[in-house]
C-alpha cells in the first residue's frame, strides 16, 4: 500500500518521542506542584523584582525582554504582575479553567522573570520551570474514564481505564527536554571559561567555592580531604554531559537515575548553599504523578461520549 506509513517509520518513531500518549492526570497533578512552588518562588527566591521598582539606571534587559521592549519595572508593574501570578497559581491548583489561568499564569511569570533577569544575574534555575508554565495551558481533557469505560480525548477514543493524551505527552516531553538541557548546556560555559572540559575538571574551582561560600561541612572537606573536590568535578561533568541519556530510560532505571541527580543537588545545598529548587521540582515530570490521586477541588467536567 503505497500510502501508508509504516509503524516502525522513522516519523512514527519520532512522534512516538515528542508526542507519547501519557496520563492526563498526570499533568493535573504536575500543575499543582507547579502552581504552588510559583508562589513561593515570587514570594522568595525572585522576589526581587519588587526591589528593582526604582532602579532604573541598572536595567540591562535580556534578548527577550530588548524584543518586547519592555520598560524598567515600576511599583504598578511589579504588583499587578504579582497579582496575576498569584491568582493564576490559585486557579491552576484548583483546576479552574487551566488553558485560560495557565496562559495568564505563563504570560505574568515569564515577564516576572524577565525583569529578574534583566538587572545582572541570570536564573538559570528557572529555565525549566518557565517552559512549564508555558506548555502545561496546552493540555486539557477529562482526567478518567467514562461510564461504560471508554476513553475520549479531543474526540478521539485512545484506551480504557485512564485518559491519555499525545497533548499531555508533549507538555511533559518539553519539561523533560528543558530540565535536561538545563544541566547539557551548562557545559558551555565550562569550555569557554576553562579552555577545555579537562582543565575544568582538573581545576580548584570547588575547592575555591567552598572556601569563598561552603558550609561548615565543606570547610571541613577542604582542610582534610581536599582529594574528594577533583574526582566530584569530574563526576559532576559526566552528570550534565550525560544527561540527554534520561529522555531514553523506563522504569527502575529512570527512578534511580531522577534520584542521583536530586542527590547531586542535596549535595550541593549542603555544601555550598545552592539549591536550585525550580530545577529539582521539574523532575516531576520524568514521575508517574498520577499514582498521587490528588482530591478534585473543582466542578468535575461530566464524560460527553462523542455521536458516531
Amino acid at each position: 500500500m503505497g500510502g501508508a506509513v509504516s509503524a516502525t517509520s522513522p516519523a512514527r518513531r519520532l512522534r512516538s518521542v515528542l508526542f507519547p500518549a501519557l496520563p492526563l492526570a498526570r499533568v493535573r497533578v504536575l500543575r499543582v506542584l507547579i502552581c504552588a512552588f510559583v508562589v513561593i518562588d515570587v514570594l522568595t527566591f525572585s522576589r526581587d523584582v519588587l526591589s528593582h521598582v526604582g532602579n532604573a539606571g541598572f536595567f540591562t534587559p535580556v534578548a527577550l525582554a530588548r524584543l518586547l521592549q519592555l520598560p524598567p519595572v515600576t511599583a504598578p508593574i511589579a504588583y499587578t504582575l504579582l497579582a496575576l501570578i498569584l491568582a493564576g497559581c490559585a486557579a491552576g491548583i484548583v483546576g479552574w479553567r487551566p488553558r485560560l489561568s495557565g496562559s495568564v499564569l505563563a504570560i505574568a511569570f515569564w515577564l516576572w522573570m524577565l525583569y529578574s533577569n534583566s538587572y545582572g544575574y541570570i536564573a538559570h534555575d528557572h529555565m525549566a520551570l518557565m517552559v512549564a508554565v508555558a506548555v502545561l495551558p496546552t493540555v486539557a481533557g477529562q482526567e478518567g474514564p467514562g461510564p461504560d469505560g471508554a476513553v475520549s480525548v479531543h474526540d478521539r477514543p485512545v484506551t480504557s481505564g485512564p485518559a491519555r493524551s499525545e497533548a499531555a505527552g508533549w507538555a511533559l516531553r518539553a519539561i523533560q527536554i528543558a530540565v535536561v538541557a538545563t544541566y547539557f548546556f551548562s557545559v558551555i560555559p565550562k569550555i569557554l571559561y576553562s579552555g577545555s572540559l579537562a582543565n575544568w575538571g582538573n581545576s580548584a574551582i570547588l575547592t575555591w567555592a567552598s572556601i569563598r561560600r561552603g558550609t561548615g561541612l565543606a570547610h571541613w572537606l577542604v582542610a582534610h580531604t581536599p582529594w574528594v573536590f577533583v574526582p566530584a568535578q569530574w563526576a559532576g561533568i559526566a552528570l550534565e554531559t550525560l544527561s540527554p541519556v534520561v529522555l531514553f530510560l523506563r522504569g527502575k532505571a529512570l527512578y534511580v537515575v531522577v534520584a542521583l541527580y536530586l542527590g547531586f543537588h542535596v549535595s550541593t545545598l549542603v555544601l555550598l548553599g545552592i539549591h536550585f529548587l525550580p530545577t529539582a521540582l521539574c523532575w516531576a515530570a520524568f514521575l508517574p504523578l498520577e499514582r498521587l490521586r490528588l482530591p478534585r477541588l473543582g466542578r468535575p467536567r461530566p464524560h460527553v461520549t462523542p455521536r458516531s
